[in-house]
């Protein structure tokens, strides 16, 4: 075994333990997910993923920005208040979500797979039930007063019901993984631990578990069958309402709601809780109180009278609701940094659970399930407060965005089973084209080029890849992509521009897709790359549409920016795989190119009747197209390269709509 493989055991082996032990001990989750992170620094350092051709995939670092952003925003906080000493623990609990990258470069050198994934999952049902037995033990407590009082395993009722619970059905989705995968003993165990894990939960009688429990068992539904799933959807609610009876405290809350109209002591002191955190955020709305002004604030309102004494029991640390909790703290930043935390993952999990291929269907509900667990959870209890509840997020959420992104890599198996044909119409390639045709070919029975009158060698190295090459006149982008069309004998055909590249991965994704098309057109993600840099965001956040059925299709006869015109009725999708796209060749040549665009896009608007009265909508549109780019599309991550996008961007499109006004102003026809 060499050293990379042992290395992969190891990093399989520390995630095992860290969520196995996480209720054992929170120092066992701690231990094992500094140890993975340690591991992970060191294959940074050494560049070990990048030696492979490992490309980070543009999702893991929305996620990585979402964990940054919210340690940025406590840090900011933390300063704004004077780097207050409670303030500086809090910011310290934070930290740990720094260490998502290196998880993330582990994990991924480990090449994790669904089945191993689960398997550590189904530990943690493991540890709770092993808790209860321990519990039940003689010397430990009785079996009466163990069932008689919130059970927490040792630790916090709440910290161990919530994660519990989402144990216990992450464990139920592995179990269905097993069966699906054909192993019916271990989905059987898997199982019946489940029942036992989300059992043992409510034992700690924690309410933000019966109201999780319904969104949890909804996620399920798909990973079903057709038959199953109606009675999934009768059972759910006498499950939950089961379970919501069988809480001596949720029906003694209840029972006191109804006849004495009042709410138990925890609920009121939490209601007050939240209207002094609220105080606090509308008094400072952009900062908060500050992560230890919190704190402060609360004593001093205990001090002068105006809040509940027993507030310093329970609640001086944190305003127990994760969206309160921020708003207070540290304001309208706070705020965004807990939304970015919870829905990018959920919007990147979410995205798969209906997918086909079943391991990649699984990881994606079980992700899912975190993050709307960790929604719910955080309704009554501010669980990024808490370390035990941060340091468990943090490496779930590694571990299953990790093992996603490899299965989604290997269910790309199918071969094509139609003809297509690729278009490409060019002017001086030379220094693209062969590129462009050899990637093509991955996925193409016919390429077709169309050249408008090159002058270099563009024609002599087409011919060389492609099945047709014809030279004609140019009549804009709209009209030669037409001719191009036209001459495609494929089922389908791939619209290419010469400075576009159809990557590997995009290739057996197309070649996999097209064995049995689930839509009659697909998008392809850009992948900008400019100035030596892979562009994930800004300008790389659009797909455009280049795979289509031919028949009916047409193009548009826009002069620049044509587009394809779908008969109404067909479906169009996003396909995952990233289309290279190198835009220009240098500084010189995106001026040169920009300004060409810019130009076109003028004469275009002109022609189609557009007019523009004033110079104060091209500032505004470009104003308007930077926020887009820069900001509203993340290009900011993509670093200086992403800024000097976004404004050559604002720049066409300043100099596109001045071109407009010009127009407008011109007396003479514009040829």
């Amino acid at each position: 075994m060499n050293i990379s493989s042992r290395t992969s055991l190891l990093v399989a082996l520390l995630m095992m333990i860290g969520l196995g032990g996480a209720l054992v001990s929170s120092s066992v989750l701690s231990a094992a997910t500094l140890m993975l992170s340690v591991i992970g620094i060191i294959l940074i350092a050494r560049q070990s993923l990048q030696k492979t051709g490992w490309e980070p995939p543009r999702e893991l670092r929305l996620i990585h920005f979402a964990f940054w952003f919210y340690v940025s925003v406590s840090a900011y906080s933390w300063a704004v208040e004077g780097f207050d000493y409670e303030g500086g623990k809090t910011l310290g609990t934070h930290a740990r979500f720094i260490l998502f990258w290196p998880l993330v470069m582990a994990l991924s050198h480990a090449r994790l797979r669904a089945i191993t994934g689960f398997a550590a999952i189904g530990l943690i049902s493991l540890s709770v039930i092993g808790a209860l037995i321990y519990a039940l033990q003689p010397g430990a407590a009785t079996p009466t007063g163990t069932l008689s009082s919130r059970f927490g395993g040792g630790i916090n009722p709440i910290s161990f019901g919530n994660i519990a619970l989402l144990g216990g059905m992450l464990t139920l989705v592995g179990g269905l993984f097993f069966l699906r995968n054909g192993n019916r003993f271990l989905a059987m165990a898997f199982i019946a631990g489940s029942v036992a894990a989300v059992l043992t939960s409510l034992l700690s009688e924690t309410r933000s578990n019966l109201l999780a429990l319904p969104f949890l068992l909804l996620i399920v539904i798909p990973l079903l069958g057709r038959k199953l799933r109606l009675a999934a959807v009768l059972l759910i609610p006498i499950l939950v309402l089961s379970a919501v009876f069988s809480t001596d405290r949720t029906l003694q809350s209840i029972d006191a709601a109804l006849n004495d109209h009042s709410l138990d002591s925890g609920i009121e002191l939490r209601l007050e809780l939240w209207n002094h955190a609220w105080e606090m955020f509308v008094e400072n709305p952009w900062t908060g109180a500050g992560l230890g002004g919190f704190s402060h604030t609360i004593r001093s309102a205990v001090d002068n009278g105006s809040a509940s004494p027993a507030l310093l029991d329970c609640c001086v640390g944190h305003a127990h609701n994760d969206l309160i909790n921020n708003a207070a703290t540290s304001g309208i930043p706070g705020v965004l940094s807990w939304a970015f935390l919870i829905f990018i993952p959920l919007a990147i999990f979410s995205q798969h659970v209906r997918s086909k291929h079943f391991p990649t269907a699984h990881i994606a509900a079980a992700g899912t399930m975190v993050t709307v667990g960790y929604f719910f959870f955080g309704l009554t209890e501010a669980t990024f407060n808490r370390s035990l509840f941060l340091t468990f997020y943090l490496l779930i959420i590694s571990v299953l965005a990790t093992t996603l992104f490899h299965e989604l890599k290997a269910s790309c198996v199918r071969k094509r089973g139609c003809r297509v044909s690729t278009t490409v119409i060019t002017m001086n390639e030379e220094d693209h084209i062969a590129d462009c045709l050899v990637s093509a070919r991955q996925v193409s029975d016919e390429i077709i080029v169309l050249d408008s009158g090159s002058s270099d060698r563009t024609v002599e190295i087409a011919r060389q890849y492609a099945d047709m090459v014809e030279t004609t006149d140019w009549p804009g982008f709209g009209v030669q992509k037409q001719r191009a069309l036209e001459r495609a004998t494929g089922d389908w055909v791939l619209s290419l521009d010469a400075d576009e590249r159809i990557t590997e991965e995009l290739a057996r994704e197309i070649n996999h897709r097209l064995a049995a098309p689930d839509a009659d057109a697909y998008k392809l993600p850009w992948a900008v790359t400019i100035y030596g840099k892979r562009l994930d965001f800004g300008r790389s956040g659009r797909a455009p549409l280049r795979l289509f059925r031919r028949e009916g299709v047409s193009f548009s006869d826009a002069l620049v920016h044509e587009r394809i015109l779908i008969p109404e009725g067909r479906s169009i999708k996003t396909l995952r795989g990233r289309l290279t796209h190198y835009t220009h060749r240098d500084f010189g040549h995106s001026l040169e190119k920009s300004a060409k665009y810019a130009w076109l896009g003028s004469r275009e608007k002109h022609r189609r009747g557009k007019r523009t009265r004033t110079m104060l909508y091209p500032t505004l549109r470009a104003v308007m197209t930077f926020i887009q780019v820069y900001f509203i599309r993340f290009g900011f991550l993509d670093g200086s390269v992403g800024y000097l996008t976004a404004v050559t961007y604002a720049q066409v499109t300043f100099n596109k709509y001045a071109g407009l006004w010009t127009l407008s102003r011109n007396k003479h026809p514009v040829e």
